[in-house]
């Protein structure tokens, strides 16, 4: 994120760090990477360093309709990649527990706090994999980690099949024709909603009957990251990491492997030959749909909402504009 989170005082992010895991900053440095969530890279007296990742609980659909809900998603998000790590998986990139063995903490009524170790690396941008050799590796990975669901039972919260902020999306569709009042981008996240209205609604038609079918046909779920897509994975020296946790949960393994599977789809064979597991190329549909979907429901709760008009919210327009015209890619579902 480019732009510092609204209603929050650095002071008291930095007072929590003290208070919660006795890390005295001396030096606080905004770090503007990522999609979603805020960070710094702190510094104390001797040198000790730490990466600062603060989640707002208005902006977690994923884990929670309510602060209290999407705290809770977090929380339980946090402690599955602290058990993971701890169960042997050194590519997963965890949070740090603090000294009452808290993997996150509140910071105020919407915000959170947790601390990760820094990690010496360059991740990679939104997208798609581009090497075979990056595929294949991240594959590789996402059949360690699926493989330790049983090391985890108990741990990850289950998935639901279904689109994340559909409730909120399903409500602007119904309020196209109102006055979106949340700020100076609201009325033109609202006109181009409205001029594809019908196919979204066809489309959010079409998820839930392809998430009923996966539904019915997978018995093998698993622990998944949620969103291993180059931007986070890290490498460092020839190591390749896994970070930001905060989708991890229990689900059907495509819920990964979508996002990892080249145009010849290569991987999944290399996915089913380390595992076991025939890919469902119905699971793979339902989760690249349901996608885009959720990321036109983060876009538009967040234009219907009080907002400023920065370099933040103006990447999310163009990302509603990208969103909401998507029924071409789609017209295969719709027949």
């Amino acid at each position: 994120m480019k732009a510092l989170p609204e209603e929050l005082d650095q002071a008291a992010l930095l007072l929590s760090l003290a208070e919660g895991w006795g890390f005295e900053a001396e030096v606080a440095d905004y770090a503007d990477v990522g999609f979603g969530s805020y960070h710094w890279l702190v510094t104390d007296a001797a040198g000790a360093r730490g990466f600062v990742t603060v989640d707002d609980l208005d902006r977690k659909p994923w884990l929670g309709d309510t602060r209290a809900a999407a705290f809770a998603g977090l929380r339980l998000a946090f402690n599955t990649a602290v058990a993971l790590r701890d169960g042997g998986l050194a590519f997963v990139v965890a949070p740090i527990p603090a000294s009452g063995g808290e993997t996150v903490r509140r910071l105020g009524s919407r915000y959170t706090v947790a601390l990760f170790p820094v990690v010496d690396g360059t991740a990679g941008q939104f997208g798609p994999h581009e090497s075979a050799d990056e595929r294949a590796a991240v594959t590789a990975m996402l059949a360690r980690l699926h493989g330790a669901t049983a090391a985890v039972r108990g741990v990850p919260r289950p998935s639901e099949l279904g689109v994340p902020g559909r409730r909120q999306l399903e409500s602007a569709l119904r309020e196209v024709d109102a006055v979106w009042a949340g700020g100076p981008l609201s009325d033109p996240a609202r006109r181009v909603l409205a001029a594809h209205a019908s196919d979204v609604e066809a489309l959010l038609a079409a998820e839930v009957r392809l998430g009923a079918e996966v539904a019915a046909r997978s018995t093998n779920w698993v622990v998944t990251h949620g969103e291993p897509h180059p931007g986070n994975v890290m490498r460092s020296g020839e190591e390749l990491l896994l970070v930001d946790w905060d989708t991890v949960a229990l689900a059907p393994p495509e819920r990964d492997l979508w996002l990892v599977a080249g145009e010849q789809e290569d991987e999944l064979d290399l996915y089913t030959a380390a595992t076991g597991h025939p890919v469902d190329a119905g699971a793979i549909t339902f989760y690249k749909l349901a996608w885009e979907l959720a990321d036109l429901a983060a876009f538009v709760d967040l234009f219907r909402s009080p907002h400023r008009r920065d370099e933040d919210t103006e990447v999310a327009y163009e990302a509603v504009t990208q969103c909401a015209t998507i029924r071409e890619r789609w017209e295969g579902v719709l027949t």
